[in-house]
């Protein structure tokens, strides 16, 4: 596994090793001892998720204010433009985001940890996103910023209106977001 920095360097891209031959492919999609190791986090994944969503779907930007979850998502169908923002008030990089594209095709991850707001855009047809959570969700603790908050100005990849749930329609605006302190 490769592991590549980004511009806010708790945000790591994993890019698995991959064989393939005339058959397809194969790769190791988790190894626990090797995240450990490469990436140097601890942690324990103790929940998997699973969402189907059709092109132009925007799902974001969540967050858990207790019981925060990091994640480590990838694109199993299709494409996505993967979203996260640092929501902790005494990072360096608070109120930035950072976004990449996840696809069935590069077999890229995503790890975004604890204390940042996460979200993404079906950029394909179709997409299956699967990731691992380090927490049980809990709905009584979710939280949702705007995706479109002008103050965080995500440069979403958008062909067309966005197809947005009502629950994030009903987003916060980043400056009234309630946000972590000390994580």
């Amino acid at each position: 596994m490769k592991i590549i920095a980004t511009e806010i360097p708790d945000i790591l891209i994993i890019e698995p090793k991959v064989f393939g031959d005339n058959r397809g492919f194969f790769l190791e999609s988790y190894n626990h001892k090797a995240f450990c190791e490469k990436t140097e986090v601890a942690v324990n994944f103790v929940q998997d998720n699973h969402s189907s969503s059709k092109q132009n779907v925007l799902r974001g930007l969540h967050y858990q204010i207790q019981q925060p979850q990091g994640k480590l998502v990838r694109a199993i169908v299709g494409t996505i433009f993967d979203v996260a923002v640092d929501i902790r008030k005494s990072s360096p990089t608070f109120g930035k985001w950072v976004g990449y594209t996840l696809s069935a095709e590069n077999k890229r991850q995503i790890w975004i940890p604890s204390g940042f707001a996460h979200g993404f855009l079906v950029v394909s047809e179709t997409a299956e996103v699967l990731y691992k959570t380090t927490d049980y969700y809990a709905p009584q603790h979710e939280r949702c910023i705007l995706w479109n908050d002008p103050e965080l100005a995500i440069d979403w990849p958008l062909t067309a209106s966005p197809i947005v749930s009502a629950k994030d329609q009903a987003g916060k605006p980043f400056q009234s977001a309630e946000v972590f302190g000390n994580l």
